[in-house]
């Protein structure tokens, strides 16, 4: 039991980052059905990585610059796995009229331009909001804190994105994301959601059942979008419902409201 959970999360790692997994791990269609429930750990464990670089260069660095090394990081962990799924998402949704272009446009490997656009954006705003919360004077105190911030928000999006999997079905025959797109059961998905939820006990709570609400909403808005356009998701879409999520849940820390 222990042994196999062990394999579930290495194969989790091993999908969504670019860590490598043990060698006695090995590959199985059984350990990608069931490693979907640790998609937010893995979150977890990128956005500590995050936090640590950012944090370490804040030392030698203006906020700014630290800020960009630890989004690099975090970059360079997952292979910018969720950024290339939101911008193909972005090309095919925007530039697609019907579900069998879009779908078409999704598979080419070229960015067009709501893709680049789209990330543009989406990388600035993440970079704002990440400065507002470790040296500008946002609701959220620095240090310690900005680690629990960026550590949650990486989790809980990926908690968002596995929602889709529980939710949605798979609208191609085949894909990336295919070997993930058995349905959770309640108890994998109750599972995703502690990981995902843990590092938000530690943070300011008016701030935090913002972040919470918008999360939600980007995450609902988007399975709507999806399910109108395709049918169900698809692994870029799962990508683009991490980062909106993440954006999301940023700005709600960020907020003035508390």
């Amino acid at each position: 039991m222990i042994r196999r959970e062990i394999e579930y999360f290495f194969a989790a790692l091993r999908f969504f980052t670019r860590i490598p997994a043990p060698g006695w791990v090995g590959h199985s269609v059984e350990q990608l059905d069931h490693a979907a429930r640790w998609f937010p750990a893995v979150g977890g464990i990128v956005g500590a990585i995050g936090a640590m670089v950012t944090l370490a260069a804040a030392w030698l660095w203006p906020p700014s610059i630290a800020v960009l090394l630890g989004m690099a990081a975090t970059l360079i962990v997952t292979g910018a796995f969720h950024e290339d799924g939101l911008t193909d998402t972005l090309d095919g949704l925007g530039g697609g009229w019907t579900r069998e272009q879009a779908l078409t446009i999704m598979k080419d490997s070229r960015i067009g331009s709501f893709g680049a656009i789209g990330i543009v954006v989406v990388l600035l705003i993440k970079f704002a909001a990440l400065f507002e919360l470790l040296a500008g004077e946002g609701a959220v105190p620095a240090a310690p804190t900005f680690a629990l911030a960026l550590i949650g928000g990486h989790a809980l999006s990926r908690f968002a994105a596995t929602t889709l999997i529980y939710a949605l079905d798979y609208a191609r025959e085949a894909g990336k994301a295919k070997p993930l797109a058995t349905r959770l059961s309640k108890g994998e998905l109750a599972f995703a959601a502690l990981c995902g939820l843990l590092p938000c006990l530690c943070l300011p709570w008016p701030q935090v059942a913002v972040a919470l609400a918008l999360v939600a909403g980007v995450t609902w808005l988007m399975a709507r979008w999806f399910v109108r356009r395709l049918g169900g998701y698809t692994g870029d879409c799962l990508g683009a419902t991490q980062q909106l999520a993440e954006i999301a849940f940023y700005l709600g820390l960020t907020c003035a409201c508390g």
